[in-house]
């Protein structure tokens, strides 16, 4: 897969969230990476950052959190392009729910492992 190709993927899955969700989205971008930080190279994404819940009154005039999502380990761990559109979206849910504040244990709770 064209990383232009990947990236359209991660486009689609922005697209997908719900749009009551992207207006409380704050300060937060989007971005592509072919390859993890090497101290972990299976990662599929990562958020960075400071979470909504956590802001309060210091909350001003910093950089944007930072969503990253990794094409190689991503395509590594699909065996067809349907799996590839499957992991994009549940990886870009995953990371935007870290953005809300929700942590990997809830989020294996509902189901986005």
């Amino acid at each position: 897969m064209t990383r232009d190709a990947f990236e359209e993927l991660v486009a689609q899955a922005l697209d997908r969230i719900p749009p009551e969700l992207t207006r409380v989205m704050d300060n937060v971008a989007v971005f592509v990476e072919d390859e993890p930080p090497a101290d972990d190279p299976e990662l599929l994404g990562l958020y960075e950052g400071t979470p909504l819940t956590e802001r309060g009154e210091w909350y001003a005039g910093v950089l944007p959190d930072r969503i990253s999502i990794y094409m190689g380990p991503t395509l590594r761990s699909c065996e067809a392009p349907d799996d590839v559109v499957h992991e994009v979206a549940v990886t870009v849910v995953h990371e935007i729910a870290h953005h809300f504040g929700i942590d990997d244990d809830r989020l294996h709770e509902l189901g986005w492992g």
